[in-house]
């Protein structure tokens, strides 16, 4: 009568041991750069298309370097087409941290990166302060509209979209909403060094972590100069380390952070903005309003940003180079 009792217990816990997900690993080519993904899944499912499915549809919306594109048509004076949901959504994410910047994000700059040499047109041989005037005309986000039936108004036909500073982001954002609808939970999605997280690194049975690249990080051989976790969240980083162009003739170096308001491509204080937020969209959009806004003006805004978290590398009086975090950022920092 025991084997009878013990061989049913037995057969019960085997049958009811429940197998972990492995790891699963996705590489491939996006938005102009390379992602990494680690996720989770217990169904048996190939990504690969319906993740480049996803890359597709945002290109087509908001890609710059697509002649066909939504942006590349309103851009080159069509009023008539109505825009998709991915361009509704980074038009409205940008008008609210625009916004909130008092006008230092601005996704109306494009015909200043374009004469700068960081857009897809030949940069201008003399841009002095009669040609910024007459550029700076058609730069300003209230110059714009998203009308209700979809299509876009300009207040004047040269003005130029550039949403490279949250589309990308957005994008990430949108590989995320994927694999939640095929019902991955734990995931994290590296892409040109932007950051998606959700739920758990499950094999290690801890939260994401993930390093800030140092400043004076060599391109071949990357350092990291802070590590953090991150755990249902996006985190985006802005730099002029690596991202400038030398003026040939003058010499002058242009940075390809812009101003909106004055039109400069001159550095301010700050060298590098690593910035944690809900998504990976409105992360990249304050990275890159950190960079034009300088160290003083960040440090304000930041303490009427909820939910935004922020690590600052920036030169000083003496130019050393020195280091800002928010309260929120250094609670998710790992102690080396």
């Amino acid at each position: 009568m025991k084997k009878l009792i013990i061989l049913p217990v037995i057969f019960l816990f085997l049958f009811c041991e429940k197998k972990e997900p492995q790891p699963i690993f996705l590489q491939g080519d996006a938005f102009g750069t390379t992602y990494n993904i680690q996720l989770y899944s217990e169904k048996n499912i190939d990504f690969k298309k319906g993740l480049d499915s996803v890359i597709d549809a945002v290109n087509h919306s908001v890609s710059t370097y697509i002649p066909e594109s939504d942006i590349s048509k309103v851009n080159n004076g069509d009023s008539t087409i109505v825009v998709d949901s991915i361009f509704r959504e980074v038009f409205e994410i940008s008008a609210e941290v625009n916004k909130k910047t008092n006008g230092y994000f601005d996704p109306t700059i494009g015909v200043l990166r374009n004469a700068y040499g960081f857009g897809e047109a030949k940069p201008l041989k003399n841009i002095d302060s009669t040609t910024l005037d007459s550029l700076m005309k058609y730069v300003g986000f209230h110059k714009v509209k998203l009308n209700s039936n979809g299509t876009i108004s300009k207040e004047y036909p040269q003005i130029y979209f550039d949403f490279n500073a949250v589309a990308k982001g957005f994008g990430i954002d949108c590989i995320g909403r994927y694999l939640e609808s095929m019902g991955v939970k734990n995931y994290l999605i590296e892409l040109g060094g932007e950051i998606l997280t959700k739920g758990e690194n499950i094999e290690k049975n801890q939260e994401w972590v993930v390093g800030i690249e140092a400043v004076d990080s060599a391109l071949e051989d990357r350092s990291f100069e802070a590590t953090v976790q991150l755990k249902n969240v996006g985190m985006a980083s802005s730099g002029n380390y690596r991202k400038f162009r030398i003026d040939s003739r003058t010499g002058k170096k242009y940075v390809h952070t812009l101003n909106p308001l004055t039109g400069s491509a001159e550095q301010s204080d700050i060298t590098s903005a690593t910035v944690i937020a809900p998504t990976c969209g409105v992360a990249d959009a304050y990275a890159t309003s950190f960079m034009a806004l300088g160290l003083e003006k960040s440090k304000e805004l930041l303490k009427n940003l909820p939910g935004i978290e922020a690590y600052l590398t920036y030169t000083d009086q003496d130019n050393k180079s020195q280091v800002f975090e928010t309260n929120g950022f250094k609670k998710v920092a790992v102690i080396e």
